[in-house]
């Protein structure tokens, strides 16, 4: 039987070669916001090891929306023009570039793991979110956004929106997910707000919603944009897959093609059932009852498994993340496992696993 984990995927006017995404992931090795060559090989070596879609790490809308002075950005001409060279060899490598564009709201000006994580001792500096909550009891109280704050936010988002396209990137994600700016407006818990931006689910999804119909209207018809969102928060009382179902359809009826359906992260020290494919069914669910495209996450590790996500139509789509950091030609290797015959490059063809199933 003929794999569907390495059957094109055709999403607007893009064709991705197989179902494998290259999923987001911090390496906090910037400097000043711009991409570096540890950037090019990093997401270049995915690009060569098979994967359809390469998306880079969350990259900031400002300076202040960074997770950590590590990150990349996206907020000037020299951030496009740095992440440049990165998309033309992706896509010299028959695979499509995407970059998820982020705010990290209360959850900025931290320290990268490297160094210990934890907010900043040193040269921090002051956060924003939705309502004067802290992330933690070691975390700094953000500065409630007024309505000059969420303008500028949004303006943010439309610029990085231009940038990305023109540093040559193909598709869009936006980062609603794992406690950052736009999460804390959608769940009840870090969102307390009494005005038109907090209180009941319309309200707290009108600005994630307003940035997605931004982003949308910039990002040309024939391509592209994603939504990553934490499916739940793991807390009762928080956000939860209904309301995610809910604004699933909103956010379909606004031109998101595609939602990569992570969870939680927005609340510290919880409890989360971790196993291979625990977040599977969120895509599922979301899928079944939207009729969006979903992308399943989170502990897909086996190229059998990464199969019957697809193949019995639970999502449209995997993201990887760590296992392609331990093999960045995971999907070389998936592919001989499954009895799938894909191109390599020509460079590497004097390795190529047998297609024999083993």
């Amino acid at each position: 039987m003929e794999s569907k984990l390495f059957s094109p995927l055709r999403i607007r006017g893009l064709e991705f070669k197989n179902r494998i995404f290259v999923s987001p992931m911090c390496q906090y090795s910037s400097q000043d916001g711009l991409a570096n060559s540890w950037h090019l090989v990093h997401l270049g070596s995915r690009a060569i090891g098979g994967s359809a879609l390469v998306i880079t790490e969350a990259a900031s809308v400002s300076k202040e929306g960074r997770i950590s002075p590590g990150d990349i950005g996206i907020w000037s001409d020299r951030h496009a023009e740095a992440l440049r060279p990165i998309t033309d060899f992706i896509r010299s490598q028959n695979a499509r570039a995407g970059i998820q564009i982020a705010h990290a709201g209360r959850k900025a000006s931290t320290s990268s793991p490297f160094n210990g994580g934890g907010p900043l001792k040193a040269n921090g500096w002051q956060t924003i979110a939705p309502s004067a909550i802290a992330f933690d009891s070691n975390y700094p109280v953000p500065k409630e956004m007024d309505n000059h704050d969420i303008e500028g936010v949004l303006d943010e988002f439309k610029n990085a929106a231009h940038l990305s396209l023109k540093a040559g990137f193909e598709v869009a994600e936006l980062h609603f997910a794992h406690g950052y700016l736009m999460h804390e407006f959608l769940s009840p818990l870090s969102n307390k707000r009494t005005d038109e931006f907090g209180g009941s689910l319309e309200n707290r999804m009108r600005f994630p919603l307003m940035v997605a119909k931004a982003v949308r209207e910039i990002w040309p018809g024939e391509m592209p944009v994603f939504v990553r969102i934490s499916a739940t928060d793991w807390v009762e009382g928080g956000w939860d897959i209904i309301q995610s179902i809910e604004f699933a359809k909103k956010l379909k009826d606004t031109g998101i093609d595609l939602i990569d359906c992570s969870s939680g992260a927005l609340i510290p020290h919880v409890k989360i059932p971790s196993a291979p494919g625990y977040q599977v069914p969120f895509a599922e669910a979301i899928k079944k009852e939207t009729g969006i495209l979903t992308g399943a996450v989170g502990m897909i590790t086996d190229p059998q498994q990464a199969e019957e996500i697809v193949s019995s139509d639970r999502a449209d789509a995997v993201l990887i993340a760590r296992e392609l950091l331990r093999n960045p030609y995971w999907p070389l290797y998936a592919a001989s496992k499954l009895g799938s015959e894909i191109a390599w490059p020509v460079q590497y063809e004097r390795a190529k696993f047998s297609t024999r199933v083993r």
